[in-house]
This record gives C-alpha cells, structure tokens and sequence, in this order.
C-alpha cells in the first residue's frame, strides 16, 4: 500500500496487514490463551501451567487432578465461553491434561 492510497481506519488497515502477512493463525493462538486467563480466572489459572491451541482443539495443561476432574464437567460450557469472548467458533474440542 503506498501512501497515496485513500484514508482507511486503521482497524482496516491492520486486518489488511495481518491478512497479507499469514499472521491470523498465530494470533489466534495468543487470542485463545487471553481468553482462557480471562474466562477462567485468577483461582484457575493459578493450577494451569500451559494453554495452546491446535487447529480447533484447545490443549490445557493443569497442576491439579481434582481441578482437572472438575473442569471436565462442563468443558461444553467453557468452549461456548471462549468461543463467545472470542468472537468466533475457534474452539471445537478441549483436552485437559
């Protein structure tokens, strides 16, 4: 884009950049670890060690077996959480380990 390109917003111009560069799957990756310190909060992120995300499935890595058992539970409502915070259906599966 040179400079004599018309004006754009600059939300425009980075979606622009970031879609020219390949950069939406990285930043995917961080967007869903935020969400998940985000959703989950301070009690639960204490006991996770490790969040990534590959392709659709969300790995969740937890210091604690019986926070573990727990989150298993409702691990539906979690990915609708996410998903919802993300703006996206990003998240398709999630396995706590």
């Amino acid at each position: 884009m040179s400079r004599k390109d018309s004006p754009q917003l600059l939300k425009e111009a980075l979606a622009g950049f970031i879609s020219e560069n390949k950069l939406e799957k990285g930043l995917d990756k961080v967007n869903a670890k935020d969400a998940w310190v985000q959703c989950m909060g301070s009690g639960v992120n204490s006991y996770t060690n490790e969040v990534r995300l590959e392709g659709t499935t969300l790995y969740v890595f937890l210091s604690s077996a019986v926070l573990r058992e727990e989150l298993s539970h409702g691990k539906s409502k979690i990915i609708h959480m996410l998903n919802e915070l993300l703006g996206k259906d990003m998240i398709q599966k999630i396995i706590l380990r």
